[in-house]
């Protein structure tokens, strides 16, 4: 590879890597260019920017831009996937490695600064959606207030029953 292609390839990872939180490491190996190609497609639809990377180049962009951690899950021939949204981006690689014609494998996987697994990637697929969570925690937030509500209204419930009891034994 020439230098000023090196270079700009240097400095094009060193922009994901630090604009996004988010970086997937696969295999790709046994992939034919008309697969890679397509699964770019499919994952350029989830956000992904998809790059079969030299490790070399990829070492030197973390350096720049301070994310070092990347460098634990280089290994051998592979690809990096950059994302923002981390949840979806796992969704999309196991929808790719459920494919047939797409022999990928996620090897690992960095969250910020923290190093992942390739079966802690696979787990984020899990997750339920943020509007789901937000529901959850309201839900759980709401719980202790309609406790309260219905242990201070029982009583006053009770009164009123005995009392309609009291005018209906009246009325007759």
């Amino acid at each position: 590879m020439q230098k000023e292609k090196k270079s700009e390839t240097i400095a094009r990872l060193a922009e994901e890597l630090a604009n996004r939180q988010f970086v997937v490491s696969t295999t790709y190996q046994g992939s034919t260019a008309q697969t890679l190609s397509e699964m770019r497609w499919a994952l350029a639809d989830a956000g992904i920017k998809y790059h079969v990377v030299k490790n070399t180049l990829v070492r030197v962009a973390a350096e720049q831009t301070g994310r070092t951690a990347v460098t634990e899950i280089l290994e051998g021939a592979m690809a990096l996937g950059f994302a923002s949204d981390a949840v979806a981006a796992a969704r999309a690689f196991r929808q790719q490695m459920k494919s047939k014609e797409s022999p990928i494998q996620v090897r690992g996987g960095l969250l910020g600064t923290r190093v992942l697994t390739a079966a802690q990637v696979l787990a984020l697929a899990d997750l339920p959606s943020r509007e789901v969570l937000v529901a959850q925690l309201a839900a759980q937030l709401n719980a202790p207030v309609t406790k309260l509500h219905r242990a201070l209204s029982w009583p006053l419930q009770g009164l009123r029953n005995v009392l309609q009891a009291r005018i209906e034994s009246l009325a007759q």
